[in-house]
């Protein structure tokens, strides 16, 4: 990210607010450089999503599925170890009935 992680968190934040989702910062990491990792809970297919940054082939900032559960135990996992071995991590968590992200970067598709 080029801006700061807690302004671009705020950032995300509201514009989840603002389409009626709600949002929060469930772990903070470094406030100006730490990486997000966002779990989104989709109320109509009950299943949750978690989104990372990455960057692609050419460089540029990508928000990827660092793995493919849905299931709640086992994304807390993953955030979980993600957390031990970065002491930086923000975790940003969003309920919408639909499970959007309301990332504004380029997402990869679900495989």
């Amino acid at each position: 990210m080029n801006i700061p992680t807690d302004i671009w968190v705020a950032a995300l934040i509201r514009r989840a607010g603002l389409e009626g989702a709600f949002a929060a910062v469930t772990r903070r990491g470094d406030a100006r450089a730490g990486a997000v990792l966002v779990r989104v809970w989709n109320g109509r297919e009950r299943r949750m999503d978690l989104y990372a940054e990455a960057l692609d082939s050419e460089g540029r900032s990508i928000w990827i599925h660092p793995i493919a559960a849905t299931e709640e135990g086992e994304i807390e996992a993953y955030v979980q170890r993600a957390a031990r071995i970065d002491p930086d991590l923000w975790v940003v968590d969003i309920e919408d009935p639909a499970g959007r992200h309301f990332l504004v970067e380029p997402v990869e598709a679900r495989r």
